[in-house]
């Protein structure tokens, strides 16, 4: 990608003040049109303890959940594309785990639309006693909470398990599908999983110790755990479940730059995919859960979601994604437009972290505002 771009006053503005009113220590955002950068900037430190390390375009960070669309998802269409994996194929047909009396009408789609009725999350790393090759089991008896297609419940769960899919149909971990069919066919250099240690100081920093779990599993009456994470949590994934299954799972894991994000976004894009059919690219638009809590496709959350991060400016049938840490990518494919923005709010900072939603829809909004002006005064 081109990195010809420039900061957009009134976004850095806001993000500037939202650092200063301690909401995170960093940002990194790129709007892009049309394959084309258009505005970037990068805000605050990157790292703040032990020492300080400034943001800058070129940081890394954990893109936690957006590991979900731009890696788990887009695997899953590439196959859907090709015939391999079927939407509405019963999950049980890839998974022998899930033939049990409640999991046998278990689609592909329902874990792509987190319509599966899966529970939300699970420590995983506590329940399986440390045994990695106990999670697939343990996910398929747990009780389904609904009946599947009838709610929306958001679940990691569901994403684990289509990371396991992937791997049984095509022998494969999903770290190395994503490596070749994704990173190295679009000629990424700062995207991957388990990043190397030498890399550590071009990585944005996470939260010291994994509190926030702790005190969810704690209240979940989850027993009792020796081998909570206490250190600063810097250059490996935090998500305490992708991190006790090798640092690369199909619900997070993924490290890159605002550049090579928006990279991998515009493979949604049908007028700018390399990876993806034009058809296949219609359905992220597409509502496949009309009538239920949110509005969602494949892999993605529609702006048509009453509340949605994606604010009142972006079209309905856009779509995006947030990531744990406190990351963000949207996409408006009428306009082939990128919104990409990065921090990492769980670094230097005590329970409870901040919900940055406001900040992703203002941010949104003065992204719109920004490119408006700009097409009406010719100034690309």
């Amino acid at each position: 990608m081109d990195l010809k771009s420039q900061p957009e006053p009134n976004i850095s503005a806001l993000l500037g003040a939202r650092i200063d009113a301690g909401d995170f220590p960093s940002a990194v955002y790129l709007i892009t049109e049309r394959g084309l950068p258009i505005f970037a900037d990068a805000l605050g430190h990157a790292v703040v303890d032990p020492y300080r390390i400034t943001a800058s375009l070129q940081t890394v960070y954990d893109l936690a959940s957006l590991t979900k669309p731009l890696v788990t998802g887009l695997l899953c269409a590439c196959r859907i594309d090709t015939g391999e994996l079927t939407l509405d194929s019963a999950v049980a047909h890839y998974l022998p785990e899930f033939l049990r009396t409640d999991k046998q009408m278990v689609t592909v789609r329902h874990l792509l639309t987190h319509t599966s009725g899966l529970p939300a999350w699970r420590p995983l790393y506590i329940l399986a006693e440390s045994e990695r090759n106990r999670v697939l089991s343990l996910i398929a008896a747990e009780d389904l909470e609904y009946q599947p297609g009838m709610r929306v419940v958001y679940s990691d769960l569901g994403f684990i398990t289509l990371g396991f899919l992937l791997e049984r149909l095509t022998g494969k971990q999903v770290s190395e599908l994503a490596s070749r069919e994704i990173f190295a066919a679009l000629g990424l250099r700062s995207t991957f999983f388990n990043p190397e240690m030498a890399l550590q100081t071009g990585i944005a920093a996470c939260e010291t110790g994994n509190a926030f779990e702790r005190a969810t599993s704690r209240d979940m009456g989850t027993p009792e755990y020796a081998k909570w994470r206490e250190n600063l949590i810097w250059g490996e994934v935090h998500d305490g479940n992708a991190h006790f299954l090798g640092g690369a799972a199909g619900h997070a894991g993924l490290f890159s730059t605002a550049y090579e994000s928006a990279r991998i976004a515009a493979q949604f894009l049908a007028a700018q995919s390399e990876i993806l059919s034009p058809r296949s690219c219609e359905a992220f638009r597409t509502n496949m859960t009309e009538g239920l809590e949110e509005a969602r496709s494949i892999a993605w959350q529609l702006a048509a979601t009453p509340e949605s991060a994606a604010g009142p400016s972006l079209s309905p049938d856009s779509y995006g994604h947030s990531g744990f840490t406190g990351t963000s990518c949207w996409i408006d494919p009428r306009q082939e437009r990128v919104f990409i923005l990065l921090t990492n709010r769980t670094h230097a900072r005590s329970l409870p972290f901040a919900n940055i939603n406001s900040v992703r829809r203002e941010f949104h909004s003065l992204a719109v505002a920004a490119l408006k002006t700009q097409s009406r005064t010719g100034e690309r």
